[in-house]
């Protein structure tokens, strides 16, 4: 998709064409990162096709095609570009795609859907908080959650280092046929892409039987590793955490590491 309007401020061309916030872009602008027309550029300056905008030495070319991916991560992989330790999600695709940056990330002992682009503008309105884009999550605990932690949890929240938290959170035996299909109603269907990447067998399915420590998280936030430091002040491990869900995208019946192209 080509975003090409005649005129756009500096922060928001450097926001769609870098994949970063708009406040990092305003960053790259006061740090005198960005270049306009052979002089530093300043805040608030409007850019059209006839300017020459550089970032790094490189010409950023005005005109861009826009791409939108849902990947499914599994578990071993890390939401980087640098290893650390670990294979990283840009194995699973293929080269032309490694300049897409995470909208928000899933640590390396979680799997599940993961966004991709180079609109930073998408990635903002996906993980802003006041956006409030809900987040579903399939999660497993080492053991059964009271029932007053569950009601705190979903109704007056857990107080950590970086504030309250604060989520529902439902038993997976609780979670109803209507309540399943209203998830599904609510997105667009994810379809395999001819490209897609390798199947992966470190992944199983949820069992038939599901085990009373099996629960629905349905979070708004998306602070780091909240859901799993959430549980963990209260007494539990998370032993699993899958997301199925991000917004309107639902994972469906995608496969671990497996992606496909996505309409914004």
């Amino acid at each position: 998709m080509d975003k090409s309007p005649q005129q756009l401020r500096l922060n928001k061309f450097l926001a769609e064409r870098l994949g970063v916030s708009r406040r990092e872009a305003d960053d790259l602008i006061v740090n005198g990162k960005i270049i306009v027309n052979g002089t530093p550029a300043v805040t608030g300056v409007k850019v059209d096709k006839s300017d020459k905008v550089c970032y790094n030495g490189k010409t950023i070319p005005f005109g861009v095609d826009f791409l939108y991916l849902a990947l499914n991560k599994p578990v071993g992989y890390v939401c980087s570009r640098r290893s650390q330790g670990a294979p990283t999600i840009y194995e699973l695709l293929p080269k032309k795609y490694h300049g897409l940056k995470t909208v928000g990330r899933l640590d390396k002992d979680s799997s599940g859907l993961i966004l991709l682009t180079n609109d930073g503008d998408f990635a903002f309105a996906m993980t802003h908080p006041s956006f409030r884009k809900n987040k579903v999550y399939e999660v497993e605990l080492d053991h059964v959650l009271e029932p007053l932690h569950q009601q705190m949890i979903s109704e007056y929240g857990v107080e950590l280092p970086d504030g309250p938290s604060k989520f529902k959170v439902i038993r997976r035996e609780d979670a109803t046929p209507s309540f399943s299909g209203a998830l599904r109603g609510a997105s667009p269907s994810l379809t395999p892409s001819k490209e897609a990447s390798h199947p992966h067998n470190d992944y199983k399915s949820p069992s038939k039987e599901v085990s009373q420590a099996h629960y629905i998280v349905i979070l708004s936030e998306g602070r780091n590793r909240q859901i799993r430091r959430t549980f963990a002040a209260l007494g539990y491990t998370v032993t699993k955490l899958h997301r199925t869900q991000f917004g309107k995208y639902e994972l469906g019946d995608l496969k671990p590491g497996k992606y496909v192209i996505i309409e914004p």
